[in-house]
């Protein structure tokens, strides 16, 4: 019996050096084939996220690689990135883990949605993985810290390291979400490095109604006013949502650029249901994110660039304008920088997006199901694409395939 107790020890011992020593060095394979797939079988899918934000709040993540990657660095916005990929706000929603998040390797951070109140949003359990088609379905509903809170931790814990964008929700019941947003920007504002006005969650009763014309201009209006009050004047990103009909984008592209808007984000989670779906949890109710969206994210990253960059490929949504009696030509008004969000699990989904016309993409689903390593091997692999389609920097690729 000792001998087979000292035998257990031993292989236990041995697994759990090996397992430290792939986790501290961000072995891809390690991570998606064993580690991820273990920590979905023993915890689920919001406590393995509080655990993750706690461990990168202290810090806790994989070694730092040592690859540069040359043609990532890129300007946008005025702002220097060292490479075009990001966490999605929902991730750090109480601004907690901004630190270890820039240890990964990103290029920026997001976080929020913030509301004015604290609030704790949607029932539990109210997110859902749907391992068998790369997805993730969520139904948060804005749980948030509140302004307050998020102004402590902000002024405590931004080194200015970091890129951070700062994302802004509304209160469930508030019955101004033009007031929620101002008063977002004149109290955040000052810490971001740019700012977006979330009107596109599918949790939050109404919240999408904002992405009309005429309700979405008033708030526009009303937000770039909020942001030139402000010493660092940083820009203001509209974050919209993938279930928008060609109406709906010619009218956000009409109001974006208007209202002089500095950019979009492309785009939220889903409130369709491809039949493609297989996974038990297809059927819950809220946003659906992760590889299921990829394509329907791209489309519109590709659909927004061409309305707002004056591209002759738009002539359907061309048709749709001049339908609408839209007096101000918006094709050839100015350029919006496009984030694409949605899908992006390797360096050729990243690429695709930047073709279609983003400036710079997003991450979220694919981090939860690869875990950290995800950053670097969507770097490296874009790096490459790039470096074998001719391209000296990522900015050159931007909306190639529209040239």
């Amino acid at each position: 019996k000792g001998q087979i107790f000292q035998s257990a020890a031993l292989l236990l011992g041995g697994a759990s050096v090996f397992c430290g020593y792939e986790t501290y060095q961000g072995n891809e394979k390690f991570y998606s084939n064993i580690l991820m797939p273990t920590v979905h079988a023993l915890f689920g899918p919001e406590m393995a996220h509080n655990l993750a934000i706690k461990a990168l709040s202290y810090g806790v993540v994989p070694k730092k690689q040592k690859q540069e990657f040359d043609r990532l660095p890129c300007k946008v916005f005025g702002l220097e990135f060292s490479n075009p990929v990001g966490i999605a706000a929902g991730f750090d929603k109480h601004v907690e883990a901004v630190g270890g998040l820039n240890k990964l390797g990103f290029g920026f951070v997001e976080v929020g949605s913030i509301t004015p109140l604290p609030q704790d949003g949607n029932d539990k359990p109210r997110v859902f993985r749907l391992p068998k088609d790369k997805a993730v379905i969520n139904r948060y509903g804005f749980n948030s810290c509140g302004h307050q809170d998020a102004v402590t931790r902000l002024s405590k814990n931004i080194s200015g390291e970091t890129i951070l964008g700062v994302n802004l929700g509304k209160n469930k019941e508030s019955l101004d979400a033009t007031k929620d947003y101002t008063e977002g920007v004149l109290k955040l504002g000052t810490y971001a490095d740019y700012i977006v006005i979330n009107v596109s969650s599918p949790n939050t009763p109404g919240l999408r109604s904002l992405q009309g014309r005429d309700k979405l201009k008033n708030l526009c209006t009303a937000v770039v006013a909020a942001k030139n009050q402000l010493p660092n004047k940083p820009p203001i990103l509209v974050k919209i949502a993938p279930d928008l009909t060609d109406h709906d984008k010619v009218d956000i592209a009409h109001v974006v650029v208007q209202s002089k808007v500095d950019g979009l984000i492309v785009s939220n989670t889903s409130i369709a249901r491809p039949e493609s779906l297989e996974s038990s949890n297809k059927t819950e109710r809220g946003g659906l994110s992760g590889e299921p969206v990829r394509e329907m994210s791209t489309k519109l990253v590709a659909d927004m660039y061409k309305l707002t960059h004056g591209n002759s490929g738009a002539t359907n949504l061309i048709e749709l304008l001049m339908e609408a009696k839209v007096t101000e030509n918006v094709l050839f008004v100015g350029k919006v920088p496009i984030v694409g969000v949605g899908g992006i699990w390797n360096g050729k989904d990243a690429y695709e997006k930047i073709r279609a016309g983003a400036s710079l993409v997003q991450i979220y689903t694919s981090l939860i199901y690869e875990g950290p390593p995800v950053v670097n091997k969507i770097k490296r692999e874009l790096n490459e694409l790039l470096e074998i389609n001719g391209f000296s920097n990522v900015s050159d690729a931007i909306g190639v395939d529209h040239k």
